[in-house]
């Protein structure tokens, strides 16, 4: 969520030395198209189709975050499509409002803070970081958020993210997989499993921890020390090493 294939450029190339490397943008991200629809089921199409494209008939899935979700949507409908899952610091079930594993609020004050620049008003950067901060303390957040804001040929600026259509779904983006349906001997198996979080990060809980376990009985969950949510900028030689190691 905000992100893009750009993030994981180093991490790509790190892992091309030994595997063909794919960096998808999801849609409503990046270079690829938007739609007003966004939701698990949706982002998990639009993956196959890639897969389709490229004469994919299975490959090891890396997701952080939301592309982590989308990565265990396609686990659940298409296991035979899998070689190996890596799920980065996301748990694979529905956060609710006010849960501690996910902040509710502070992505409703992101997407509503980005809904409320006046783009046109902006003739640089510093412009819009100015009006996005009205609304968004951290100035980390903003300089991530900021990756998304392109020129026009005439020099206007527009967020490549689609802000209307992630904020309408919001709820979506929340969802996940119902744990229950898994209690009674159901299970998601047939291939190697890791979920990686970050020890300064609340997104995989010890709870989650029992969800993930009881989805998929044969995961692998790891802890990478010093890092929060976004573990490959904090800890990109780390996670590295630790994709490696687990393929």
């Amino acid at each position: 969520l905000y992100g893009s294939s750009d993030n994981w450029l180093s991490i790509g190339k790190a892992l091309s030395n030994n595997f063909t490397v794919y960096l998808v943008d999801q849609r409503n991200h990046g270079q690829s198209p938007h739609n007003e629809l966004h939701d698990y089921p949706s982002m998990r199409d639009d993956l196959i189709e890639f897969m389709d494209k490229h004469e994919l008939p299975k490959a090891t899935l890396i997701g952080h975050s939301m592309g982590g979700k989308t990565a265990v949507f396609l686990s659940e409908s298409h296991p035979e499509r899998i070689d190996a899952l890596i799920v980065i610091d996301i748990a694979p079930t529905k956060y609710e409002a006010g849960a501690a594993g996910m902040q509710v609020e502070t992505h409703k004050m992101i997407m509503d803070g980005m809904l409320g620049v006046d783009l046109s008003r902006a003739s640089s950067r510093e412009d819009v970081d100015e009006q996005l901060a009205i609304n968004i303390d951290s100035s980390r957040i903003r300089s991530f958020l900021l990756k998304n804001l392109v020129r026009n040929q005439d020099k206007s600026f527009q967020w490549k993210l689609n802000v209307p259509a992630l904020r309408k779904n919001l709820e979506q983006i929340l969802g996940g997989l119902d744990a229950k349906k898994y209690q009674g001997g159901e299970e998601i198996a047939g291939f190697p499993v890791l979920f990686i979080r970050g020890q300064k990060s609340d997104y995989i809980s010890d709870d989650d921890i029992l969800s993930i376990q009881q989805i998929y009985p044969m995961a692998r969950v790891t802890t990478l020390p010093d890092a929060g949510h976004w573990l490959h900028v904090e800890q990109s030689a780390l996670l590295i090493k630790t994709i490696r190691y687990f393929l």
